[in-house]
């Protein structure tokens, strides 16, 4: 499945808003530098969908604030 992230870093808090059944907008406190926002993106979504690790992958957007992740 496929979902869109509109990537929100250096937030006060870490929160996951669903906009609609493909659509989330995920704040991470992590600063977007060589890929540790990414990395705060994905662990929030792993949390999110309880799924493993390995079953979240950044398919697009790697420097972008608009993401597609694919959950398997």
């Amino acid at each position: 499945m496929k979902i869109f992230v509109q990537a929100k870093p250096n937030a006060r808090e870490e929160k996951i808003a669903k906009i609609d059944e493909t659509h989330f907008a995920v704040a991470v406190r992590e600063p977007p530098v060589n890929g540790l926002a990414n990395a705060a993106i994905r662990k929030a979504l792993v949390a999110y969908f309880k799924v493993a690790p390995s079953c979240v992958r950044l398919a697009s957007g790697f420097s972008s604030r608009n993401k597609v992740f694919e959950i398997v």
